[in-house]
């Protein structure tokens, strides 16, 4: 189970802001991709729009670091 970003990981106002940023190209990018009938690139483009509200809402940390 991943944890939760912690006040570092997302502390800065730049970066919730590219985030979102990302998200909103996303949904615009999902829009061109269901017009093509593109349906895996719909799916991918889907898990990538929910991650990044997983991380903008804290659900989520920003880098997945493996135990060692």
């Amino acid at each position: 189970m991943a944890n939760g970003p912690t006040a570092d990981s997302l502390k800065s106002a730049r970066t919730v802001h590219n985030i979102t940023y990302i998200r909103q190209v996303l949904s615009e990018l999902r829009e061109v991709a269901e017009a093509e009938n593109a349906d895996m690139l719909c799916y991918l483009i889907e898990m990538a729009y929910l991650e990044a509200g997983d991380v903008l809402a804290g659900q989520r940390p920003l880098k997945v670091v493996k135990s060692q």
